[in-house]
């Protein structure tokens, strides 16, 4: 069976998007923003000129999967997903809307990533070969590529409005966020990992390392009198193919690069044609593309345990 064409740019009626990120489109409503996370994807801080087909069906669904079932660690921004409670005006776009869109509360977002990593790989495997650190932390010596860490670690990163995103150790992010906030991000982050951690691997999924947003919500209302971290919320997306490293369980062994159910597919591409990594963007052909929807579409099986809807 041919696959749908891929979203790659949506429209609200005549509407276009208030913002746009490298994946998804956010349409404000006021206090509440509307998200469709769209088929684009990007690698090495590009949008490439392909999409995969039903990927963001994938991000966003399973996103809700994760935002529904840690609530009892953290309240998160979903509202809803249930097209009868989006804004009125979107009535008629429910074709595209389905599977792919969450109503989601507006907040503040902190400036800076909050990343757990379970497993050495990518940017803190090259860290710590050159240094023996990660953000800071001195790692034990002799460890592998894919290497299980003794214990998971937090690893803030910055968000670049344009190149790459830089590690920087917790006493650098103490200057972005305001110390109460960054303790209580820092332990979040931790027990959300060891939460999604656990769930994946009773399914087969490794999850190497998984990076995560959290927001304020507005200092009013009801949460006038409520300190910072306490109007702390988990935001944006949630231990998805596009913000993690899945590896198949089966047959993992530390010493190099593993399979994976993410984008690193497309990434190893990239890298085996010699991209340079600058404008112009290349697409995929047909044959990465349907493979890396498979991989997406895997993890999403294996995580909820249900088809792609």
């Amino acid at each position: 069976m041919p696959l749908a064409p891929a979203i790659l740019q949506t429209t609200l009626g005549r509407r276009a998007p208030d913002r746009h990120g490298k994946v998804r489109d956010l349409y404000d409503f006021g206090d509440r923003l509307l998200i469709i996370a769209t088929d684009r994807i990007s690698a090495f801080d590009y949008v490439l000129g392909s999409g995969i087909p039903d990927k963001g069906k994938v991000l966003n669904q399973i996103s809700a999967f994760w935002f529904n079932r840690t609530r009892g660690i953290v309240q998160n921004h979903l509202l809803s997903t249930d097209l009868a409670a989006f804004p009125e005006s979107t009535r008629g776009d429910g074709a595209l809307l389905a599977g792919r869109s969450m109503l989601v509360r507006r907040t503040e977002p902190l400036p800076i990533e909050c990343v757990a990593r379970g497993f050495l790989s990518g940017s803190a495997w090259k860290d710590y070969r050159d240094t023996g650190e990660v953000c800071g932390i001195r790692l034990p010596a002799g460890l592998l590529e894919s290497s299980r860490l003794p214990a998971p670690i937090f690893t803030p990163a910055t968000k670049a409005q344009s190149g790459h995103d830089i590690n920087i150790s917790e006493a650098a992010a103490g200057a972005l966020v305001e110390p109460s906030v960054l303790s209580r991000a820092r332990d979040l982050t931790l027990r959300l990992y060891a939460e999604g951690a656990a769930h994946a691997e009773s399914c087969g999924i490794i999850v190497a390392d998984t990076k995560f947003e959290f927001g304020l919500l507005p200092a009013a209302g009801d949460h006038a009198s409520r300190p910072a971290e306490e109007r702390l919320i988990l935001i944006d997306e949630a231990l998805t193919p596009d913000s993690s490293r899945f590896w198949p369980r089966d047959g993992y062994r530390a010493g190099g690069p593993q399979p994976s159910f993410d984008k690193q597919f497309v990434r190893d591409y990239l890298e085996g044609v010699h991209w340079n990594k600058q404008a112009p963007v290349p697409s995929l052909p047909d044959e990465v593309v349907v493979r890396t929807r498979e991989k997406y579409v895997e993890a999403y099986r294996r995580l909820t345990g249900r088809e792609l809807a």
